[in-house]
């Protein structure tokens, strides 16, 4: 997984609406990356639906909201309206990005293990540094870390 003080991976991914979103056109703000593992599941569903009740936090820190999964467009863009979700989400279906940013890994759950996408974040900065990672997330608190990650940072 990527540490802090790392250039973040350029990437170009479509969004919920097929419409193609690169990392490197957002130089100059500060990007919240969140790698969730599968749209439409409960803890995702808890993950996003906290950061769409807090986007005025975000967005009062100058902040862009990006979610990633593997998922296809239309399983995004189906989690993304059935949730009212008003940031973006994004589909990284063959999990370049994920494997990028170290996120990509065995998981394991009812004793069966295969591959698919921890759930990370990343706080990038205005220059595409990585200024705070978040490795091990949960979804019930996730909110909370980053919003108090991204005050320590603006105040530093």
């Amino acid at each position: 997984m990527l540490e802090t003080g790392t250039k973040a991976p350029d990437f170009t991914l479509p969004d919920e609406n097929g419409e193609d979103v690169s990392l490197s056109a957002l130089s100059g703000t500060t990007v919240v990356l969140y790698f969730y593992p599968k749209a439409d599941t409960p803890g995702c569903t808890t993950q996003a639906c906290g950061i769409r009740d807090h986007l005025p936090d975000y967005t009062a820190a100058g902040v862009r909201v990006l979610g990633v999964s593997p998922d296809p467009v239309k399983a995004v863009k189906k989690f993304h309206d059935k949730q009212s979700l008003n940031f973006t989400l994004l589909a990284d279906e063959d999990h370049a990005v994920c494997e990028a940013y170290g996120v990509w890994g065995e998981k394991s759950m009812y004793g069966k293990t295969y591959f698919g996408a921890n759930r990370a974040t990343f706080i990038i900065d205005g220059d595409g540094v990585i200024a705070h990672v978040i490795p091990k997330v949960s979804p019930k608190t996730h909110d909370d870390e980053v919003l108090k990650a991204l005050g320590e940072l603006s105040a530093a």
